[in-house]
């Protein structure tokens, strides 16, 4: 079976962009990192590595962010993009391109969702006084960290734990269990799953 091909949506750094390219596996490969941001380090990773980095700059589209979207999806779409991985992609997408991408479109979110979507997890966690913490990678729908979860890992919160101890901790969790997930479920679409 031909892996399937996928791109990675950044916005800074790409650490977990990083994970997802070095941990490639025979279900996906990595052919295209598109950031919204020209001056995003994690184009310059992506290159490094072998693998096309391209900028789209949300900015001089304004308010329009169909208009933005149908750039990348046109990017996408030229390229022959079978899934797409959220990896610090630090844009809410639209309806129209969540329904285009339905059932491809994945990402990784900093909480045992359904616990904490959005922002500020972390800090959340503490001010609620949880006992444990992780990630959760799940298929994106239009209603924002919603979508059906793939897979989480779980650490328990330490006494003096910070939002930035448990960003950090967190994050290692991420490296390992997004590429996983993505492999995993690229395995069930080439199966001819969902």
């Amino acid at each position: 079976m031909t892996p399937k091909r996928t791109a990675i949506l950044i916005s800074g750094r790409g650490s977990n962009m990083r994970a997802l390219i070095e941990a490639e596996q025979d279900t996906y490969e990595v052919v295209l990192v598109i950031s919204n941001r020209p001056d995003a380090p994690g184009l310059d990773v992506a290159r490094a590595l072998g693998v096309e980095g391209l900028a789209i700059d949300h900015k001089p589209f304004g308010a329009d962010r169909e208009a933005f979207e149908r750039a990348v999806d046109a990017a996408l779409r030229a390229r022959d993009v079978e899934l797409v991985a959220l990896a610090g992609f630090m844009r809410v997408l639209t309806p129209t391109f969540v329904r285009r991408w339905q059932g491809r479109l994945v990402n990784i979110h900093p909480s045992l969702l359904p616990k904490y979507p959005g922002t500020r997890t972390h800090a959340r966690a503490l001010e609620a006084g949880d006992a444990e913490h992780g990630c959760t990678v799940h298929l994106v729908t239009e209603e924002i960290d919603a979508g059906e979860i793939l897979g989480q890992a779980r650490m328990p919160i330490l006494a003096g734990d910070t939002p930035e101890t448990l960003a950090a901790r967190v994050l290692q969790l991420e490296h390992a269990l997004y590429p996983r997930c993505l492999a995993d479920y690229a395995c069930e679409r080439l199966r001819g799953g969902p």
